[in-house]
């Protein structure tokens, strides 16, 4: 059966595939239909955060499927409300809103801040700020929220409200919270958009804006969230108290969940009938996340951070390497080549990395060992040297 030509004939054509079928896999090593293994640096764009198949989080996820699947969020479950609980606990954050995905997470963000202005202030005041070049996902919504030009083609019109500044440009950014203007919305490290991480002086001088004019900040941790950058969350570098935290990807370690994370002045804004989700923290995602997360400990982050140095000081002044940014393991690698072209020879030299705009982009599984890590780096840069 020659899987490649079947899914060009029944899946849509909306991902650019690279020729490799993955059957099986343990740790940081994928494995072909043929038996070929690779050393995976991407982790599914940062969703298998402990590797392909880890033994503890299929034990946390099979327990639950021999109990239940789903019974709706008409009803309560266990895992749902110890998750809600763990998330809270360790973020400082009141309430959460769970759904199936980065966007979903995003689009209960962008709601709620209207909400929550709509009440407070009346109509008026439901203007969103984001980024040039954020990526806050691909609904209508989230799309209109992000801010790359060649993303808003083809399927206008696109919803109104969204106002986007440069990054690492306060000026500019201030000059557009005007009265309008209901919320910020931020990426720490901006993924899609090259692994670009903002800098701290304008992430704080945003943050008191914020607060002076009663501005809700949001911070988008989909893919910068649950230890990829080396701290449970990213903005904890910075020093931040958020109103709104949205995550997903590696929250439930292969598994759909996403989250919105409801800080104190926006608790109580979402009421009944406001907002839902069928599937959205089902009892079996949220067993896997409640594993996920209870194994994000400060020596894991410490690991992601010593690991995410290694990797930097290998690559800055290899051979082909113009320039590496990110946080942990969330890294951006700019090339002399071209990134699509390099991601192709590592994928039939036995490693899988990324790309994110012209960079090579790497995800990998938080706990990779490190033999693993070095002989794929290894491999890297005699790709990126060619």
């Amino acid at each position: 059966m020659d899987i490649i030509e079947i899914d060009k004939a029944f899946v849509a054509n909306t991902y650019a595939r690279s020729p490799l079928v993955a059957t099986s896999g343990s740790g940081a090593v994928i494995r072909d239909e043929n038996g070929k293994e690779l050393i995976d640096l991407g982790s599914g764009i940062g969703v298998n955060c402990f590797g392909a198949c880890d033994d503890e989080w299929v034990n946390a996820v099979e327990t639950q499927l021999h109990k239940l699947q789903h019974i709706s969020n008409l009803y309560y479950t266990e895992p749902q409300t110890e998750l809600a609980k763990l998330l809270c606990e360790k973020t400082d954050m009141k309430k959460v809103f769970f759904g199936n995905s980065g966007a979903e997470a995003n689009e209960c963000a962008i709601k709620c801040a209207r909400k929550y202005s709509s009440d407070k202030y009346g109509a008026g005041r439901s203007t969103i700020i984001t980024l040039d070049n954020s990526f806050h996902g691909r609904t209508l919504a989230t799309l209109s929220a992000t801010g790359q030009d060649s993303l808003h083609v083809h399927f206008a019109p696109f919803l109104e409200g969204f106002k986007y500044a440069p990054a690492n440009d306060f000026a500019a950014l201030e000059t557009l919270c005007d009265g309008a203007v209901c919320a910020v919305m931020l990426e720490i490290v901006q993924g899609e958009g090259g692994v670009i991480p903002l800098d701290k002086d304008y992430v704080e001088k945003i943050a008191k804006l914020c607060t002076d004019k009663d501005i809700l900040l949001i911070i988008d941790e989909v893919q910068t969230g649950n230890g990829r950058t080396g701290t449970l969350y990213a903005y904890m570098q910075f020093g931040l108290t958020p109103d709104i935290v949205t995550t997903a990807k590696g929250l439930a370690g292969g598994l759909p969940l996403g989250c919105a994370m409801l800080g104190d002045k926006v608790k109580d804004t979402m009421t009944a009938g406001t907002h839902g989700s069928t599937f959205g923290g089902n009892p079996i995602c949220a067993a896997g996340a409640l594993n996920i997360l209870s194994r994000l400990d400060e020596t894991l982050m410490a690991e992601v951070i010593k690991k995410g140095e290694y990797i930097k000081a290998e690559l800055s002044c290899a051979k082909g390497v113009k320039s590496v940014t990110g946080l942990g393991l969330m890294l951006g690698i700019e090339t002399e080549r071209d990134a699509k072209i390099i991601a192709a020879e590592c994928l039939e030299m036995g490693i899988i990395v990324l790309t994110a705009k012209t960079k090579v982009r790497l995800l990998p599984p938080l706990n990779i060992k490190q033999e693993e890590l070095e002989k794929a780096i290894q491999i890297l840069k005699g790709v990126i040297a060619q």
